[in-house]
């Protein structure tokens, strides 16, 4: 298959062999011992073409997995990225172009768009927040709120949109919630506990519900504090008292039309679940517009 890389496989932070397997699995899921409509109707010997359009303006992401995907259904397939990935187009845009078999477009078609569609919905909306806060000196977070299975491209979608990566795992960072607290006792002894045992030097987070729990956390010597749910006087005053000592994270009920005001409370940075635990994938069509008569 003829594909016109545009973004190396590295930036998607998995191996190439691991990603075409996920492919494999989920083409398998999808056609199963296969596609009886297709097969049914449309003669293997028929060729053409189609085009990958945007239905609505967004931030494209996905085109690789767009060509894999054809790849792994027909190596024969030649698809072609038109546009780069993480622009911004407009709607009735043409984005990926697909050629050859067309049992092989129609088979591959819904895999295709369900990632695309769905990395361009985290783009777009990541997108939407990183410019909201533009100026502030905040930046925006992902979280760990993904789709089991896709945190790997979920997370480089939130990258492509201009966002930043909070952990990737468990095994990534020391992030200490509210559940660690109670099991522990309070903030303080939770810090502590984790500046003793934990792997050396992954930086210590800590949630905070009030300004006397963030005396404790600056007290522990806390590296990062979250702030979570605070309203936008208590973010203010938290900045105040921190004054430079440990960075902050606002994170809970973190809205577009209300994110700007939280990075200006002087926070270093804001975490979004939403950016992919709820987020909307965007309209993208496949449409055949070309059918070989030979």
């Amino acid at each position: 298959m003829a594909i016109q890389q545009r973004t190396p496989l590295a930036a998607l932070g998995v191996p190439p062999s691991v990603l075409r397997e996920w492919v494999r699995s989920w083409l398998l899921e999808d056609v199963g011992h296969g596609d009886v409509t297709t097969q049914a109707l449309v003669s293997p010997e028929l060729r053409g073409q189609a085009d990958i359009v945007m239905r609505e303006a967004g931030v494209v992401c996905g085109l690789l997995l767009v060509e894999i995907v054809f790849a792994e259904v027909d190596d024969e397939l030649a698809c072609t990225a038109l546009v780069p990935e993480g622009a911004s187009v407009a709607a009735g845009t043409v984005v990926a172009r697909v050629a050859g078999r067309l049992t092989s477009i129609l088979t591959g078609e819904r895999l295709a768009l369900n990632l695309l569609q769905r990395l361009s919905g985290i783009a777009t909306t990541t997108r939407r927040f990183v410019e909201a806060i533009e100026g502030t000196g905040a930046v925006i977070l992902d979280t760990r709120k993904t789709t089991p299975g896709l945190r790997a491209l979920e997370k480089y979608a939130v990258r492509v949109g201009g966002g930043r990566n909070h952990r990737f795992g468990l095994f990534d960072g020391i992030l200490i919630k509210d559940n660690h607290i109670r099991a522990v006792g309070s903030v303080g002894e939770a810090v502590r506990r984790a500046r003793e045992r934990a792997p050396h030097p992954l930086a210590i987070e800590v949630e905070v519900t009030t300004l006397d729990e963030l005396e404790e956390a600056l007290e522990a010597g806390a590296d990062w504090i979250l702030l979570d749910n605070m309203d936008l006087e208590t973010m203010r005053e938290a900045v105040r008292r921190v004054a430079g000592r440990a960075r902050l994270e606002a994170s809970g009920g973190v809205t577009l039309e209300r994110v700007r005001a939280i990075a200006e409370t002087g926070v270093d940075a804001i975490s979004v679940g939403a950016l992919t635990h709820s987020v909307r994938a965007l309209d993208i069509a496949l449409e055949i517009v070309a059918i070989d008569s030979d």
